[in-house]
């Protein structure tokens, strides 16, 4: 009877350590398991990481070379005007701008929306030290102005510069692509070019066979006159389909200095549109040049079509706000339904 009774404790006592060993190794195999699905989650993670980080870095070509980016920049510092015009329009507020030529420290159609911005420096004279306190993460230059000290900018923050200051779409193609905001970069763009095609329909429907018009873009300055073949203004008239001065001696000319008022005739255009500073020695040069005879035989003036424009608009502003804002005056002057 004892005999019996110790073989089933003995079979007992196996069992039940059996039934423990494989408990053990069970809860063991789900501990790897979990173990690998942890470290498997972890690397996916990472690479799905490093993946995003390396899709953020990017080349950006433009006039000065390439420059890497990595990321979407938060503090960027514009160094003309045409970019602090950009950089508002794109919903960006620059850290740091450069003193706007007239109105200073900033023009007034765009105050409001640098209301706090640091100037630093001048557009033709940058203050590298200035910059630098404020530690951009991206720099918009321009070679026109910037190209000697492009390297210094550099040395600061990723730079990237327009080939020059008045080429509105080309500063917002730019910078879109700098500032990881082509999606808003494009829709101002496709906005302009929806604008521009519906001026030139409403232009043409008002004139008939009078349009296209020639126009000249006229500044008056102490002791001589500008005609803007190109330029800020000049590209636009273009665009909305104005042909450009009819006596000019070089059409491959952006700017045309007439220094002799008896070179009058080459401003003959349809219309004229003019701008001046508010001084007396300009107000007095250009009342000499108005009062020439020759003066009195240019198209525009037989037909009373001569308009002062606002300068900061239609020459000083550079960009894409600006664009718009000289694209609604030359709407209201032909009194077309914007």
């Amino acid at each position: 009877m004892s005999t019996v009774t110790y073989s089933f404790g003995r079979k007992y006592s196996f069992l039940l350590l059996a039934i423990i060993l494989s408990f053990v190794l069970f809860l063991a195999g789900c501990g790897n398991q979990s173990s690998k699905e942890a470290s498997k989650d972890s690397n996916g993670t990472e690479q799905t990481e490093q993946k995003e980080e390396t899709e953020s870095v990017r080349e950006i070509t433009h006039a000065m070379g390439t420059t890497t980016i990595k990321g979407t920049p938060k503090k960027i510092v514009t160094l003309y005007q045409g970019a602090t015009d950009v950089a508002v329009a794109l919903g960006v507020k620059p850290v740091g701008v450069v003193e706007s030529w007239l109105e200073q420290p900033m023009y007034n159609y765009l105050k409001e929306d640098l209301k706090g911005v640091q100037i630093v420096g001048q557009e033709i004279q940058p203050n590298l030290e200035e910059i630098a306190k404020l530690k951009p993460d991206l720099i918009i230059a321009s070679k026109l102005r910037h190209e000697e000290i492009y390297e210094q900018l550099s040395q600061i923050a990723p730079t990237v510069s327009h080939e020059t200051v008045f080429e509105f779409k080309g500063t917002v193609e730019l910078m879109g692509k700098a500032m990881n905001q082509e999606e808003k970069a494009n829709k101002l763009i496709s906005d302009w070019d929806n604008r521009v095609a519906d001026f030139q329909s409403k232009i043409k429907e008002k004139m008939g066979d009078n349009w296209p018009l020639h126009a000249s873009v006229l500044n008056f300055r102490e002791d001589h006159a500008r005609i803007y073949v190109t330029g800020f203004a000049g590209s636009i008239l273009s665009e909305l389909g104005f042909e450009g001065p009819k006596n000019l001696p070089d059409e491959n000319q952006d700017i045309l200095k007439v220094t002799d008022k008896e070179s009058i005739s080459q401003m003959n255009a349809d219309v004229f549109y003019t701008f001046m500073e508010d001084n007396e020695a300009v107000k007095k040069s250009y009342n000499e040049w108005t009062s020439h005879p020759l003066w009195k035989n240019l198209d525009a003036v037989k037909a009373n079509q001569v308009y002062t424009v606002d300068e900061i608009i239609w020459n000083m502003g550079g960009g894409i706000k600006a664009a718009n804002l000289m694209l609604d005056d030359v709407y209201n002057r032909f009194e077309l339904e914007k």
